[in-house]
């Protein structure tokens, strides 16, 4: 019995030098001077952007060779950690705006949502089904099924969603969201 194609990780990012637009468009939301926490951060556009914006940034890649190059960056805490097979790095830890780019591993959505401050800003934006017309990543284990960063972010306030196809930087179906965690006060009394 053939075994069903995969999408192998990368051994390293390609890198992008933009940031993504999405990520651009709704950085302004995130608290001024706010700690950023950028996911699976890569060559580490976002924490760069991050970073030039004022907010100091924790990012975290499985890629040794990604890190090193941001390790030397002013206001970037970079971390070489794989947080799919090991423990949660920033257990307790809250954030004014966590970025989430081209990366998918559903049991982190909790982890991510508990790691915002009131007020905080949730950037997301990865490869969601219908991708495979396109290329890779092809596997439906690491394409967003439809709604599915919808139903993640909870009871947080979504300022936008899209999932659509785009042709920047690359043909690709994708899916999207900036949300913001309501601030305590909202939760626990909302009228």
């Amino acid at each position: 019995m053939p075994m069903e194609a995969q999408d192998p990780p990368a051994k390293s990012h390609a890198p992008l030098a933009e940031p993504s637009a999405w990520v651009r468009r709704w950085a302004p939301l995130v608290r001024a001077g706010g700690p950023v926490l950028d996911v699976a951060c890569g060559s580490g556009r976002h924490a760069l952007l991050f970073a030039a914006l004022g907010h100091p940034v924790d990012a975290v890649d499985r890629d040794p060779v990604a890190i090193a190059a941001l390790a030397a960056q002013v206001g970037i805490r970079a971390l070489c950690a794989d947080i799919e097979g090991g423990p949660w790095p920033y257990a307790g830890r809250q954030y004014a705006g966590v970025v989430v780019t081209n990366y998918l591993h559903r049991p982190l959505f909790p982890l991510l949502m508990a790691a915002l401050e009131p007020g905080g800003v949730l950037i997301y934006e990865t490869f969601a089904q219908g991708n495979a017309a396109y290329g890779r990543p092809a596997n439906p284990d690491f394409l967003l099924q439809r709604g599915e960063l919808l139903r993640a972010v909870g009871d947080a306030q979504v300022v936008a969603f899209e999932d659509l196809y785009v042709d920047q930087p690359k043909p690709a179906v994708v899916q999207r969201i900036c949300a913001v965690v309501a601030d305590r006060a909202i939760r626990e009394n909302p009228f």
